[in-house]
């Protein structure tokens, strides 16, 4: 089944780096699980209140300049914060990043920390 990002979800794309940009949007294309984007670009006033809830370990956030997205997989029309719902999503996002030529990191590969939703352009390809 083909799914389509949603007027949300692009509203929260609004200035994230584009190459990430054609990543989701192409995800959204081949992936097996509907998704939605969460969160794109986020101040740094909204960072510190993720980290001092615990939701963040960090202060630079690749988020604080558009260089990472939030996205959930969307079972039955509601967002899903089970993982193996994450997995396909993943197959498909990182699927979608080597078509493109893009890298790309997930919070679910991390060793510590596993952030499931994050994804984000890696620091070394794209610094700040």
């Amino acid at each position: 089944m083909a799914y389509a990002l949603g007027r949300g979800s692009l509203a929260k794309l609004t200035g994230v780096h584009p190459d990430l940009v054609k990543i989701i949007k192409r995800a959204i294309e081949i992936t097996p699980v509907d998704f939605q984007v969460l969160e794109g670009i986020r101040s740094l006033a909204r960072q510190k209140e993720l980290v001092a809830k615990g939701a963040s370990t960090t202060l630079r956030s690749r988020h604080i300049t558009g260089h990472a997205v939030d996205i959930a997989p969307l079972i039955d029309g509601k967002v899903s914060w089970h993982w193996p719902h994450f997995y396909p999503l993943a197959e498909a996002i990182k699927k979608a990043a080597a078509e493109l030529g893009v890298a790309i990191e997930w919070g679910g590969d991390w060793k510590t920390f596993k952030d499931g939703p994050h994804w984000q352009l890696p620091w070394a390809k794209y610094p700040a």
